[in-house]
Parts: structure tokens; sequence; C-alpha cells
């Protein structure tokens, strides 16, 4: 059954949503025969890098708020962060454009390596303060989850999964989606945001419930003796 999530690196409550998807997934039998998918969203298409500025600073200019209001607005995103055993140091966080990040984020998928990057990537923005539009750092990130320089630099040199970017987007919108995160289960069942934990699990029940209807699953029991039967050579015991 495939979970596909459509969000964006700079939205503090994409990583909290991860979080308690896993936390679901923890909890659910049948949780490796669940396929993720990261989709690519892009929250400020036109935000140019700045990395001399924070994102409290845009946040105050765009927004209208004093700083302090900021500080205290997302005050409560960190201390939400903090209960699904994340650390963001919001104020180091720097203002950056995610389209590079999100191209090479279809590379690491086309790779097998989605979610790790996807990881590395969120960490990167949100507890550690990087650049996530600086090439070197993004090169460094890839090679962090076993992709190759050679192949990270050729995408990013290029417009290479331009493409990928603008089609996931432009999906999105025809599903409907106004924000992010957003999980698809088996595209039929739907999760807006970084709902509890709870409705993770409820989901993912309800989605496989009708997953295993239409695609019928093979369950071996737990015993270590695989009982009698006959091999492809004709062996039988």
């Amino acid at each position: 059954m495939k979970i596909e999530i459509w969000s964006d690196i700079m939205c503090p409550f994409c990583y909290i949503g991860k979080r308690r998807l896993e936390s679901a997934l923890k909890d659910f039998e049948f949780a490796d025969k669940v396929e993720i998918e990261w989709k690519s969203f892009l929250l400020n298409p036109d935000m140019k890098t700045d990395p001399d500025k924070s994102t409290l600073e845009y946040l105050s200019e765009t927004k209208g708020w004093s700083l302090e209001q900021t500080k205290e607005i997302t005050q409560q995103v960190t201390d939400m962060a903090k209960e699904e055993g994340l650390h963001y140091k919001m104020e180091q966080t720097v203002v950056a454009n995610a389209r590079n990040a999100h191209r090479l984020l279809q590379l690491a998928k086309v790779l097998g390596k989605g979610s790790e990057l996807k990881e590395r990537l969120l960490k990167a923005y949100f507890t550690e303060g990087a650049n996530i539009d600086d090439q070197d750092s993004l090169l460094a990130f890839a090679q962090e989850v076993g992709i190759q320089k050679e192949r990270a630099l050729a995408c990013l040199s290029t417009s290479e999964f331009e493409e990928k970017v603008d089609e996931d987007i432009y999906e999105s919108r025809q599903l409907g989606v106004r924000g992010v995160p957003f999980f698809v289960l088996d595209r039929k069942y739907g999760i807006s945001g970084a709902q509890p934990k709870e409705a993770f699990v409820q989901t993912i029940e309800k989605a496989w419930e009708d997953f295993v209807k239409k695609n019928p699953v093979l369950q071996f029991s737990d015993q270590s003796d695989p009982g009698t039967a006959c091999d492809i050579d004709g062996n039988c015991d």
C-alpha cells in the first residue's frame, strides 16, 4: 500500500507530521508492506535565498508581526516539535528557496533514497541552521545518504527534475491540496496537516482494510518449521 506525502522542507508541521506517521507505522502490523513516496510542494516558490536573514526576520517582515510576536508564535511550534523528539532552532533557520533541494529529492526518490534525504534535509533546516539552497551543502547531504557526488552535481548543475517538481505541485492542486503536510493513502484516504498519532493509526488501518480487499496479502505463520512442501526441483519433504 502506498502513502504519498506532499510536503515542503521549510514547513515545520511537515517534520512533525512525518514523525507522527512514523510513530503510527511502528505500531502497524503490516508496516513492511507500506511504501512511502515523498511529493514536492513549494510553500513559497518565489522566495529569494538570503543566508544572512533568519526565517524569524522574514516572517516578521512578511506577516507584519513584531519580532517578539514572531518568536512567541514559533515557540509554540517548537514546543509541539519537542513532543515528537525534534529540537527546532527556529532562530537559526535560513531563508532559502527550496526548489533545488526538491529537485535533488526527486533524484533521491529515483535512486531509492527519498526518505533518507527527506529526513536529512528537514534535520539540516530545522536543527542545524543549514542553507538548503547552497550547492555544497546539498552535495554533502546527498553523499551522507549514499548518493554519489557526481550524480548529485549533475542534477544540481542542470534543470534536471524541474518538470517532476512542477508535476507534483500540479497534481496536488488537482487533488485539492491547499496546505502541507498532506498524506494520501492508497489514493483513497487523505490526512491534512500534522494530525495526532491516533488519526494516522485509524486512517492507516482503514486504508489497509480496503487495500487488502482489493489485493489479498499472503500471511505466513511465524513458525520456524516451514511444514511439508515441494520445492521447484521436485524435492518433497
